[in-house]
């Protein structure tokens, strides 16, 4: 199969069923040159994957002659689609309130005389048979006035022979009116003990079922909450520095390296860096961090957070789709907008869904008119009507998309950003995680503790060549030499060449002295003897500490030791996952010895210490053999080719830079805590989606067999075609409302 080219998203309308998914992803593949489609209910989006170039108009124009719009997601924004789905809403409560007020008459006149006898008995004297001609008319308004929505999608999609759940209702409706109108208007035409009317039942069905899109509308605009709000973070305007005078411009004004004022109590307009003034900046809404954060001069901000009590000047570094806010967004669309594996399941039931109950409704029928109780061709009809209403193949397609939506929405909120949707479920199954030492379970800034130079060599001596030589190196080592001969006030040499050998240390040529600084490999490699020190690096290692050897004109001159600080929160974090059954994994590059004193402080159950960067992907794959299905947790960067390699990938945020593509899952602030809580949230998840499954599939197993009849011989039970639809539109309310619940989760204490 060839490397797709090209990926496309469309906006789809007119979806209101898992069927309708089905009939969109088939007709986007059969146009030549798709690889495949994703269609998703609950976004209503569609993600297609080009194997060649393909003309949008041609995957446009086949998804309208299924009988669906369609129409390129860049083609309206944002801010467009959440107008139209309002429009949509309120032009749906509309159709509801008049269903309604037309419904309540039909429905008291059939079923009032139940109730209050003395009504039946005015009913009779009173209107006669004008209270059938009066429901006629009333019905008859009630389902093409509000309900033609149903016959104007269902008849078509029927006559395509790709019949959705608006083929159902429209069969439905449709079959008690017509049979209730042949009642009314031509009785004769019927057999005798069979002449009843059911306007009740068909506008009755319209009003429940417009009622229940209602309340699943005004549920599924909740589900993008998290959009919403992220998208309202960044202000329109912001205050700009030219020439010594402040002006006011639009945000698509501004360019990178454009000099930004922002006051207490604003939002921050775009990413960059302070060049004046301090503050504390409350960054929540994208780390999950509750608690501001301190601002100086050289500190980054992040776009859309709120300055809360100092002013300050900044240099803007990223405009428009380059910003942390846009790519939070971008990312928490993606995820939304993606397929969990366990929906495959889903899919293939639901193509075959509609087409199964009209034929359980014709067998109804049938059976029923064959073998039913007298009138029996009123019993068939009703129940084959009961059955056709009470299917719905909408709470299958919502269960598992309306879940994503608001977990990921949730998780965003926290500060943890799910790239792809798949990952909640991966990492829900997942029981081992390795983590990456430097950066990851420490805070990857190691501090100079110990220097023991050789006899004959002069301490501040070797420290300054040792600061030359790593000046250019930008390893956490470099910065701590560096740092401790500033400390020392040591004047420094003059660097004449850099060579930096990855994964051993690196040579350098200062004041005309060959140096080499690194691990014991470098020196093995290179066939210099350490046994001088070896005593001293034992002792350092037993204490923690990273011992790094130096060598001046090939002769060795220091052992010195760095002591990097452990995260704090980094063990209780640790044990939380413990708690949650996880076996954890540390794989570093450091030192047997160093590494094992950091795994006995954290806990840690397998250590893999001395890996070359280049052999990470040797260790992960290793823990898998040994363990199974792995997570590896690093700081994106050097850690990248692990990442991939393990069936999850989670990266730790470095600030505003987070568009990790070897990572299934960034955790912004790069609090490692992030990594419980995002285990916790997708389990929280798919424990949803599985409730949400579980419903959908139980309630029209159940209720289906109960509409056709199968409790009347032995409980004298039937459904009511009014009971049924009620059930059908509480259904995707319930399942949409259970997946809301995933907004007010609270994450496990660390």
């Amino acid at each position: 199969m060839p490397e797709p080219i090209q990926e496309l998203e469309l906006i789809i309308g007119g979806m209101t069923c898992a069927s309708c998914v089905a009939h969109v992803e088939k007709a986007l593949a059969s146009v030549d040159g798709v690889s495949s489609a994703s269609v998703n209910l609950a976004t209503e989006r569609a993600r297609v994957v080009l194997a060649h170039p393909v003309a949008p108009e041609e995957l446009i124009l086949s998804v309208e002659q299924a009988g669906y719009k369609a129409g390129l997601a860049n083609s309206e924004d944002r801010d467009k689609q959440t107008k139209r789905r309002e429009r949509e809403r309120v032009q749906l409560k509309q159709q509801f309130i008049l269903s309604a007020i037309l419904t309540l008459p039909v429905f008291v006149m059939a079923m009032g005389g139940h109730v209050i006898p003395a009504l039946h008995h005015w009913s009779m004297t009173a209107l006669g048979h004008w209270n059938w001609v009066i429901q006629a008319l009333l019905t008859t308004l009630v389902m093409f006035g509000p309900g033609r929505i149903f016959y104007q999608h269902g008849l078509p999609a029927l006559f395509r022979a790709r019949p959705d759940m608006n083929s159902l209702v429209a069969l439905g409706s449709l079959a008690a009116w017509s049979y209730s109108l042949v009642a009314t208007f031509a009785p004769f035409a019927l057999p005798a003990g069979t002449v009843n009317v059911y306007f009740e039942a068909a506008a009755v069905i319209v009003t429940l079922i417009l009622l229940g899109r209602l309340m699943e509308a005004n549920a599924r605009g909740r589900t993008s909450d998290a959009i919403t709000r992220l998208i309202k973070l960044q202000p329109h305007k912001a205050t700009r520095l030219r020439d010594g005078h402040q002006e006011i411009v639009d945000l698509s004004l501004i360019e990178p390296d454009d000099l930004l004022l922002v006051r207490p109590g604003e939002r921050i307009p775009l990413d960059g860096e302070i060049i004046e003034g301090s503050s504390f900046i409350d960054e929540s809404m994208m780390t999950g961090e509750s608690i501001p954060v301190s601002k100086a001069v050289a500190a980054e901000v992040i776009g859309g957070t709120l300055n809360t009590t100092g002013s300050f000047t900044y240099r803007v570094t990223k405009t428009g789709k380059d910003t942390l806010l846009a790519q939070i967004i971008e990312l928490v669309e993606t995820a939304q907008g993606s397929k969990l594996p366990i929906q495959a399941m889903v899919d293939k039931i639901t193509r075959w869904f509609v087409p199964v109950v009209m034929l359980i409704a014709a067998l109804t029928f049938f059976v029923w008119l064959i073998f039913g109780a007298e009138p029996t061709l009123g019993f068939a009809l009703i129940n084959a009507v009961a059955v056709l209403i009470i299917a719905c193949p909408c709470a299958m397609g919502l269960a598992t998309p309306t879940s994503i939506m608001v977990g990921t929405g949730r998780a965003a909120s926290m500060g943890l950003l799910f790239r792809r949707g798949s990952a909640l479920q991966t990492l829900a199954d997942i029981k081992t995680i390795a983590f990456d030492k430097t950066g990851t379970l420490t805070l990857g800034q190691p501090k100079l503790t110990d220097f023991i130079v050789a006899p004959g060599f002069e301490k501040n001596t070797v420290l300054a060549l040792a600061a030359v030589a790593e000046q250019r190196s930008e390893h956490p080592i470099g910065k701590a030499l560096v740092e401790a001969a500033a400390a020392e006030k040591i004047s420094l040499g003059n660097l004449e060449s850099f060579e930096a050998i990855a994964g051993y240390g690196l040579k350098a040529n200062v004041s005309g002295k060959e140096i080499h600084i690194g691990a014991d490999r470098l020196f093995e490699k290179l066939g210099i003897n350490l046994d001088a020190f070896r005593a001293s690096a034992q002792q350092l290692a037993d204490e923690g500490k990273t011992p790094i050897y130096m060598a001046i004109n090939n002769n060795i001159a220091a052992v010195m030791a760095l002591a990097d600080t452990i995260k704090p929160g980094a063990a209780a974090a640790l044990k939380t996952l413990h708690s949650l059954d996880f076996k954890i994994a540390m794989i570093t590059g450091d030192n047997q010895r160093t590494a094992d004193v950091i795994a006995k402080q954290l806990g840690i159950d397998v250590v893999i210490a001395e890996v070359l960067p280049n052999q990470k992907v040797a260790a992960v794959k290793q823990l898998r053999k040994q363990h199974g299905a792995i997570a590896y947790v690093g700081d994106g960067i050097n850690d990248a080719p692990a990442l991939a390699e393990a069936d999850l990938g989670l990266a730790m945020g470095t600030g505003t830079d987070i568009a990790i593509e070897s990572a299934d899952v960034v955790l912004v602030s790069g609090d490692i805590k992030g990594v419980p809580n995002s285990i916790a949230l997708a389990r929280a998840t798919m424990r949803n989606i599985k409730q949400n499954l579980f419903w959908a599939f139980a309630y029209n197993a159940a209720l289906i067999p109960l509409a056709a009849g199968v409790a009347y011989p032995a409980f004298g039970i039937l459904l009511s075609p009014m009971l049924a639809a009620g059930a059908m539109a509480l259904s995707s309310v319930f399942v949409v409302t259970n997946a809301l619940r995933l907004r007010n989760w609270q994450a496990p204490a660390v």
